[in-house]
């Protein structure tokens, strides 16, 4: 254990919303207190959406917590990978306290990241602290989800979470694209170039 190796602050970095085709991906950096860590930690996905909330709120009230979120306009400029590990390096950055370490959900430890870290893969099942964050970052893009969805009702982004579902895929037929969207990934792209085409035609 990290602490028991004279890390005293350790922070659990994770995402969500890296594979959606609409909407920011979202870091979240979380440091616990060892003296009150909150219980049913857990993948984020596999907790209820109520007990997510009720877990967030704990996490709020009684750990650090930074979050960062990156906008499609950075996943365009940075691809994915590049905008999400450059969102966790800054909300690493932007804790209260210099984290002594980082843990990373996956397999890439950000280049940037102002202290060392440690990838592990499944860590939201391995890790408390990454657990907690991925709590945060979960239901904080969610309710992004809930604001995207107000701004573009008739995409229905409260339901599907920008994920490719059915339903998202025929309301993009039948709109197009909008502002939400990530217009480097494949559905979105070709949606956008045959509009191109269709324009050039006429």
């Amino acid at each position: 254990m990290l602490l028991d190796r004279g890390a005293l602050y350790v922070a659990g970095v994770d995402e969500a919303g890296r594979g959606p085709l609409a909407g920011p991906v979202v870091v979240a950096a979380v440091r616990l207190d060892p003296n009150r860590i909150p219980q049913g930690l857990n993948d984020s996905k596999k907790l209820t959406e109520a007990k997510r909330e009720a877990l967030y709120e704990e996490i709020m009230a009684c750990a650090d917590v930074a979050i960062v979120s990156a906008p499609p306009t950075d996943i365009e400029t940075l691809n994915i990978r590049g905008a999400t590990l450059a969102a966790m390096a800054k909300a690493v950055a932007a804790l209260p306290q210099k984290a002594d370490r980082a843990l990373i959900d996956g397999r890439d430890v950000p280049p940037a990241l102002p202290c060392p870290g440690i990838a592990l893969v499944g860590g939201d099942g391995r890790s408390v602290s990454i657990a907690a964050a991925s709590i945060v970052a979960k239901v904080t893009r969610d309710r992004m989800c809930a604001i995207m969805d107000a701004d573009a009702p008739h995409f229905g982004f409260s339901g599907h979470k920008g994920y490719g579902t059915a339903a998202h895929m025929k309301a993009l037929k039948l709109n197009g694209p909008c502002r939400h969207h990530r217009s480097e990934f494949a559905p979105i792209a070709a949606l956008l170039a045959a509009g191109n085409a269709r324009e050039l035609e006429n």
